[in-house]
């Protein structure tokens, strides 16, 4: 007989104001203590040192983590000039220092070449394997890390202020992939100078903003006015978003309540039915699609010749055999 999990079975998004000081995985842990929520994970890490939004999936929306991490994002940054870290980031060692300082001017004269799709070397201390071990442990272990060079998009790229000589803050909306980190350190470097990241923060990732977020100091109030319990389920109203709204840029298709139970076993579904209800525009062979009963998701699907094929079931939808 298989164990049964602890906790409730909470299924939807979270989205934390992750504080500087906690790893991400901390952050899950707490979230899922302080909701009770027998499953969770994040749709991409967030550095000890920075801070802003974490997505927290909790139950059926594990599965659909891809997406959010797949994700723009949004972060405001401050580098640091005129000292390189081994890190990249405040936390590291100084490994080289410069007394060159670029003006306002400079700097943005300099960001042009950053926008568009860029090659992008990540920094050693990153969780990218080489030869099947995470960068950042060889690193650890003073090995020399060789990292190829990587396309990335960077959709905007801007100086906010300069609030002294040595500092610049920026703010930058790029796609998944992006190391802030690499960003600053090549910027420095095209300044003519060297630089690291003192301080960091998303604001955005994908669908989800500031506007969604929570604080853990305001989950951790909810948790004390209803304690979890095995037996409770707390209404956690607009805190806990569906499942289905990392997958608003998706197309979606209208089932009947065979068709639903079909995917939901794992069964192919044939297209012509479901195109009837809804002609399938603009979904080619192969896309992702959601699949809808009444409105709650079933499964993410593929169309493949004449068949509706099951990727990810959900199980979302109770009392369906």
């Amino acid at each position: 007989m298989a164990r049964k999990r602890k906790g409730n079975p909470v299924n939807g998004w979270v989205i934390l104001d992750k504080p500087i000081g906690i790893s991400s995985s901390q952050a899950v842990g707490k979230v899922r203590y302080a909701m009770n929520a027998q499953k969770a994970g994040h749709g991409g890490t967030l550095d000890p040192l920075a801070s802003g939004i974490l997505t927290i999936a909790l139950g059926e929306a594990t599965k659909t983590v891809s997406y959010a991490m797949d994700g723009d994002k949004v972060y405001q940054f401050t580098i640091r000039w005129g000292e390189a870290r081994d890190t990249d980031d405040a936390e590291g060692s100084i490994t080289q220092t410069s007394p060159v300082r670029p003006t306002k001017q400079q700097i943005q004269a300099a960001l042009a070449p950053f926008l568009g799709e860029i090659d992008q070397v990540p920094p050693i201390y990153s969780a990218i394997k080489v030869d099947g071990k995470r960068a950042y442990a060889l690193a650890r272990d003073n090995q020399d890390v060789k990292l190829k060079s990587r396309p990335v998009i960077i959709h905007s790229f801007r100086l906010v202020d300069c609030p002294d000589d040595d500092h610049g803050c920026f703010e930058v909306a790029c796609g998944k992939g992006t190391y802030v980190r690499s960003l600053a350190r090549d910027l420095a470097l095209e300044l003519g100078t060297v630089g690291y990241v003192s301080a960091l923060r998303r604001t955005a990732v994908g669908p989800f903003n500031e506007k969604h977020a929570i604080s853990l100091d305001s989950l951790d109030t909810l948790r004390h006015i209803a304690p979890p319990d095995e037996t409770v389920k707390v209404d956690f109203g607009k805190i806990l978003l569906g499942v289905e709204t990392v997958l608003d840029d998706i197309p979606a298709l209208a089932l009947s309540e065979q068709e639903a139970k079909s995917l939901r076993h794992g069964q192919a579904i044939s297209v012509l039915p479901v195109a009837t209800r809804k002609p399938l525009q603009g979904i080619k062979q192969g896309d992702v699609v959601c699949a809808f009963l009444d409105r709650q998701l079933v499964a993410l699907v593929k169309v493949q010749g004449g068949e509706i094929h099951p990727v990810r079931v959900l199980n979302l939808i109770e009392n369906m055999e």
